[in-house]
């Protein structure tokens, strides 16, 4: 009896998954499996991967950077289950990845979808104005998430509009 509850115990806890595991010095993994099947909730599974990769970092008294993350759908046969594997960096709060990586408050604005906004763009010889649209769209968004201080963006805009 007692050797079958061993038994038991060792299949069990093989089975577990291993929750927060360091790759590297600052570098962890975690990878979690979701036995819910075709019940399952892949969404589910990511937050609770990237709460605890958050709540890890905070208990360390740093932020988790992510590095990459891997969703496998559940396969067709026995033990396929979906699974969720996230790499994080853990960083102090004042790392230059912090900054740059937490988004700034967007103003609130509404769209009205009524609207039908019609295309001006025209080619030219030398280049066209759907590049420079294109590259003054990419800069305004690049301000906009906080990569580019407003110093930058005009820096950058003027050039973008001098090429044309």
């Amino acid at each position: 009896m007692k050797r079958l509850i061993l038994v038991l115990c060792l299949v069990l806890t093989g089975c577990a998954n291993p929750g927060v595991v360091e790759i590297s010095p600052d570098t962890y993994v975690i990878f979690r499996d979701d036995h819910g099947g075709i019940f399952g909730n892949a969404g589910a599974l990511r937050a609770e991967v990237i709460h605890d990769a958050n709540e890890f970092a905070k208990s360390k008294g740093k932020v988790a950077i992510p590095v990459s993350s891997n969703y496998t759908p559940l396969g067709n046969g026995p033990g396929e289950w979906a699974s969720f594997e996230y790499q994080f960096r853990v960083v102090d709060k004042s790392d230059e990845e912090v900054v740059r990586t937490s988004l700034q408050k967007q103003a609130d604005y509404v769209v009205d979808k009524n609207i039908k906004v019609e295309s001006t763009i025209t080619n030219k010889t030398n280049g066209s104005n759907s590049d420079v649209y294109n590259e003054l769209i990419k800069a305004h968004q690049l301000f906009e998430n906080g990569v580019l201080t407003e110093v930058e963006y005009k820096q950058m805009k003027a050039k973008i509009l001098s090429k044309s």
